[in-house]
């Protein structure tokens, strides 16, 4: 790539935490007095507001999910963890000891062996209905071959009591979103999980040491990380992503935010979700030679949010 070629491509986060406020206590409103079953609901406004306050050159994203298709997802997951609940009280009330244990390790055993199916299906069905420009993300992963590496990474992470959980961590990382394609173009999420591996042990051992007063560093330290292995590549051209966060940066953040959710009974995490997108995107540079114009439409729609769900219930969408 040469220099001459190279650009830089303007990213900002608009939103407002006034707006978004708004739509944050609708929501709420809305989830309470339905019991939930307003959530999936819920959800589609968050996002759609969400996507449509970040631009790339200019041009906002779009999020064409609905409620509809993640409120058959969320049944979907409600009632394998409904059941799995149900049994457990089951064997609990009728005083069987040993069967309480072995619902109790299904249980855990179930929540295990969802996570690499939910995984494929959140991106399948979340890249399918992103798009930019009328250009739709889409994910081309095979499921079979996601199960078997978590499958293995699990075991090698399990027998060296969680050591491999960074290798395991980049390969799950590189492997999806080395997957996901925009349009003609394709991601590739390029890391090491040696690297990965040492970043986190010096974190771990700084922050101890430090008694707390590293972890801003640390944690500057991860998410540069994953940003930094991360690009677009279209044909023989590539876009590279690095994000400029320091320390102060996630200092900053984290207290204020924190004082806001505090002093505002929660009712200021509107205000705080905004103030960290805004800040995460004025930290990112992107940058590089490919004309996007040029990228082209091949990716179809997935309608299934049966992925999506099942990691927002486990509480691990922003894991991967």
């Amino acid at each position: 790539m040469e220099k001459t070629d190279m650009r830089n491509y303007s990213s900002s986060f608009r939103g407002k935490g006034s707006e978004f406020f708004g739509v944050v206590v609708i929501n709420w409103l809305l989830t309470v007095i339905t019991l939930g079953l307003y959530y999936p609901w819920a959800k589609e406004r968050t996002l759609k507001y969400l996507y449509a306050n970040t631009y790339l050159e200019n041009d906002r994203f779009q999020f064409s999910g609905t409620g509809k298709e993640m409120f058959v997802g969320f049944i979907k997951v409600f009632g394998m963890f409904l059941f799995l609940y149900l049994a457990f009280l089951f064997a609990a009330q009728s005083q069987n000891a040993a069967l309480s244990v072995i619902i109790l390790l299904l249980f855990y055993a179930f929540i295990l062996g969802i996570i690499p199916f939910a995984i494929h299906g959140f991106y399948r069905y979340r890249m399918s209905r992103t798009s930019w420009r009328g250009i739709r993300f889409g994910y081309r992963g095979d499921r079979s071959t996601l199960v078997k590496m978590y499958f293995r990474d699990l075991f090698l992470t399990i027998l060296t009591f969680g050591i491999y959980s960074s290798w395991m961590t980049i390969h799950l990382r590189n492997y999806t979103l080395s997957n996901v394609k925009f349009g003609s173009a394709s991601f590739k999420h390029q890391a090491n999980g040696d690297d990965y591996f040492f970043l986190n042990l010096k974190g771990i051992i700084l922050t101890y040491i430090t008694l707390g007063i590293y972890s801003f560093w640390f944690q500057r330290d991860i998410i540069n990380f994953y940003f930094d292995h991360l690009s677009l590549h279209h044909n023989d051209k590539k876009v590279k992503f690095k994000s400029h966060l320091s320390a102060g940066d996630i200092f900053e953040l984290l207290i204020i935010n924190l004082i806001i959710i505090v002093f505002t009974l929660g009712l200021g995490y509107a205000f705080a979700e905004v103030r960290t997108l805004t800040t995460m995107f004025s930290k990112l540079q992107i940058y590089g030679d490919i004309d996007l114009d040029a990228i082209q439409q091949t990716e179809a729609e997935y309608k299934n949010a049966f992925g999506d769900e099942a990691l927002d219930v486990m509480d691990l969408s922003g894991v991967i």
